[in-house]
C-alpha cells in the first residue's frame, strides 16, 4: 500500500519520497510530471522551431519589410498619384473640348492644327504663347487644370492640345513622371 509523499526536492534528487507503511521504508519518485517536463524539455531542445513559430517570425519580418520599402518610396507613390491627376485633367480637357463641339457645332477657335500649344491658365493676363481655352470655363470647366507640379501663379497649364489632319483632338501632359508621356485623343 501506498505511503505518504513528502519533501520538495532540492537541485539532484528525485521529486518526491515516498513511505511504505509495508516495509517501513522510504523510497525516491520521480513524478509523472516532473518527468514528462524534462522530457519535453529534452525533446523540445533537440526538435528547433515549431511550424507556428517559423510562419510567425516570417510573418513579421514581411510587415517589417513592407513598411520600410513604404517608408523608402514615398517618391515613387507621389509621382504615380499626380500622373493619376495628370491623366484625369487630360481627359476632362478633352472632354470639355468634345462637350463644347456637341452644344456649339464647331471646335474652339483657339485650337491649333498642326503643331501642339500649350494652354493657358484660367483668367491668366499673359497668353501671348499659349492656347486660351477661357471659353470652356462655365459650363464645361471651373477651370482650366493646371499641372500639379505648376506654382499657382503660372500663366500655362503645362498641358498642350492639337488638331490633326482628320479633325481629331490631342491632349497631352509632357511633365508626367512614372510614364513617359501622358496623352488622349479623340
Amino acid at each position: 500500500m501506498g505511503g505518504l509523499l513528502y519533501g520538495v526536492p532540492r537541485r539532484g534528487e528525485a521529486h518526491f519520497a515516498r513511505y511504505s507503511a509495508r516495509s517501513g521504508t522510504m523510497s525516491a519518485v520521480l513524478s509523472s510530471g516532473y518527468r514528462n517536463g524534462l522530457t519535453r524539455l529534452h525533446s523540445r531542445l533537440r526538435r528547433g522551431f515549431t511550424l507556428v513559430e517559423l510562419l510567425l517570425v516570417i510573418g513579421i519580418i514581411s510587415v517589417l519589410v513592407g513598411i520600410t520599402i513604404a517608408a523608402l518610396a514615398p517618391t515613387k507613390q507621389l509621382g504615380t498619384t499626380r500622373d493619376a491627376k495628370r491623366q484625369a485633367d487630360v481627359n476632362s480637357i478633352l472632354s470639355a473640348v468634345y462637350q463644347f463641339l456637341v452644344d456649339e457645332e464647331r471646335l474652339p477657335p483657339t485650337i491649333p492644327s498642326g503643331t501642339a500649344s500649350e494652354i493657358c491658365a484660367t483668367d491668366s493676363t499673359d497668353c501671348d504663347a499659349a492656347i486660351d481655352l477661357d471659353i470652356l470655363t462655365g459650363s464645361y470647366l471651373v477651370r482650366i487644370p493646371q499641372d500639379p507640379q505648376l506654382p499657382d501663379a503660372s500663366t500655362g497649364t503645362n498641358y498642350w492640345i492639337v488638331r490633326d489632319r482628320s479633325g481629331r483632338i490631342t491632349v497631352t501632359a509632357p511633365g508626367a513622371e512614372e510614364a513617359e508621356n501622358i496623352s488622349i485623343t479623340r
